[in-house]
């Protein structure tokens, strides 16, 4: 197949969105597919564009095609205004930005007839010229959703103008509802696409994944470690990637500072960003706190077994919206995840008997969750387990872009048999519903 791929984000961006469009297409790629992009200049999560990029002017990547890929690669970047600290409005004129410059590198491939092209939102706002090229082309105009920008913005309060919300709802809802099919990383997510207007029989579910042979459960000394002067008997509490609004960030900041009485808890927060400051500023204060740059693929594994325990904290109305791409690593390292959630949602159901869940925004409830998980070493060993487990069955990369790949392939006609929906829940699998673990909220601090 011919597959055009317009993404804001994608690879050399480490985590988000641009991690799993990146991967999404080496995968095809290896696979015989023909792909272009269409992209930003990479900035995320810092929220600067990478040396050797530009913010102002169109570029263009050829990639040779090499023995893992049969096929080239080309990938169009347009000139994207980037904030150096996004809120609200600057975070739109930014979307903005990359959806007006994409506009030509889009159209010039109608004439590549492609069979498929695919939408990565964010952005929606680049909606009009990915259905023009689709319907130009005679291609199947694809929607997939990995964050519902526009639900989060209203949740957290980015804008409060009823008027305007209405409007653009409006707009999504006419946008979605254009598009050939439409899916989501998860089954809530789905859930959403559905009450947004999107026919039930066009909604698939395509979830992230994880290269399980890349991550996995490490049986020696990491030495990582060491090298951060962490004790072998001291427990690793681990945030890895980006943070911001959703991600409850003063949760953290909060945290590690009731926790400082504990030094046998060592904190770790891989970050970047323009939140980054903050916690170099904690790490200086408190000998409990160490502060890391994001680490590349290469020891991904290494730094994500440093940990006895994962942290994921979200705000509890960003639930449901987004699903912490972090979280397949997470769960893939075989060690527990404690994540704020309220039941029903989502991250409640999937870390079901695979870690610990306690109510958003209370950090008495966090840091009762932590305690119990850190002088509770079978426990974290039992979580774990079953975390891999889920992870090896649902979450594997080929698992999940092998059944993505056979919807696409249906779509566009070039498979016959299993239907759009069957061939994707072969890549999805279904969640195990059991009764969820839950911290009750009223916690023990840390003396």
């Amino acid at each position: 197949m011919r597959i055009l791929v317009c993404s804001i984000n994608f690879t050399p961006e480490l985590t988000g969105v641009g991690k799993y469009s990146g991967e999404m297409v080496e995968w095809l790629l290896e696979q015989g597919h023909e792909v272009r992009v269409v992209t930003a200049p990479p900035h995320y999560p810092q929220w600067k564009v990478h040396e050797g990029y530009s913010a102002w002017q169109f570029s263009r990547e050829r990639r040779s095609a090499t023995i893992a890929s049969i096929s080239e690669l080309e990938v169009t970047r347009c000139p994207t205004w980037v904030p150096p600290v996004p809120r609200s409005w600057s975070r739109v004129l930014h979307l903005l930005s990359f959806s007006l410059s994409s506009w030509p590198a889009m159209l010039k491939n109608v004439f590549w007839k492609p069979d498929v092209v695919l939408l990565v939102a964010p952005t929606l706002f680049c909606s009009p010229q990915a259905l023009c090229v689709a319907r130009l082309s005679r291609a199947v105009a694809w929607l997939h959703v990995q964050d519902f920008e526009l639900d989060a913005a209203f949740q957290l309060k980015d804008f409060s103008s009823n008027p305007l919300r209405r409007c653009i709802e409006g707009v999504e809802r006419v946008l979605m509802r254009s598009f050939d099919h439409a899916s989501a990383i998860s089954e809530k997510m789905v859930q959403r696409l559905v009450a947004k207007g999107v026919d039930e029989s066009r909604c698939v579910l395509f979830p992230n994944w994880v290269d399980t042979s890349v991550i996995y459960p490490l049986q020696h000394p990491v030495s990582l470690r060491v090298e951060l002067g962490i004790a072998d008997d001291s427990v690793v509490a681990l945030y890895s990637g980006s943070l911001g609004k959703k991600q409850g960030m003063e949760l953290l900041l909060d945290v590690s500072q009731r926790m400082a009485a504990r030094p046998e808890i060592r904190f770790v927060f891989c970050v970047d960003g323009p939140s980054r400051e903050q916690f170099a500023q904690v790490a200086k204060e408190s000998r409990n706190v160490v502060v890391l740059p994001l680490q590349p693929m290469s020891r991904l594994n290494e730094l994500l077994n440093i940990a006895d325990i994962h942290l994921l904290p979200q705000l509890a109305c960003a639930a449901d919206l987004v699903m912490p791409s972090k979280l397949t690593g997470m769960m893939a390292s075989g060690k527990p995840v404690l994540a704020t959630a309220e039941p029903g949602t989502q991250i409640a159901e999937l870390l079901s008997q695979r870690g610990l869940v306690v109510t958003p925004g209370s950090p008495e409830a966090f840091v009762s969750g932590l305690i119990r998980l850190a002088e509770s070493p079978e426990l974290r060993k039992q979580l774990g387990r079953k975390a891999r487990e889920y992870a090896t069955t649902h979450m594997d990369r080929n698992y999940v872009l092998g059944g993505f790949e056979l919807a696409m392939r249906d779509a566009s006609g070039q498979c016959s048999g299993e239907t759009l929906r069957e061939s994707i829940v072969v890549c999805a699998g279904e969640i195990a519903h059991e009764e969820p673990v839950f911290v009750a909220e009223e916690a023990n601090t840390a003396e």
